[in-house]
């Protein structure tokens, strides 16, 4: 047990993190306002090593990736991250790869 992360804490936030085609930030954003998101920050990620693509978190990030992280209230993040893989998923041309892990806290609490 790691005595800065209590066993029994509480998260209440939620970072999604989504890796999208370059060029669908728009259309992953649309989906997760719709689904109560607050909003956004992209970050463009360009590649290094060989064939210019780069593993994050097992998942190939070339120069033509954008990623978006949102963070939002623990009760929202299902219903966003449905929206986005129902508009922007691996069957649509965004190709988007997303997942979530707990915020301990906010730099605002």
């Amino acid at each position: 047990e790691n005595a800065t992360t209590p066993s029994n804490h509480k998260f209440n936030n939620e970072l999604i993190l989504v890796i999208t085609n370059r060029g669908y930030v728009d259309l992953v954003m649309d989906a997760a306002r719709k689904a109560g998101a607050p909003g956004g920050t992209v970050i463009h990620a360009r590649g290094t090593g060989v064939g210019d693509s780069e593993k994050f978190f097992g998942v190939t990030v070339g120069a033509e990736k954008e990623m978006i992280f949102i963070v939002t209230d623990k009760s929202r993040r299902d219903k966003i991250m449905q929206a986005i893989m129902k508009d922007a998923g691996n069957d649509s041309p965004a190709a988007s790869t997303l997942f979530s892990l707990p915020v301990l806290s906010l730099g605002n609490n």
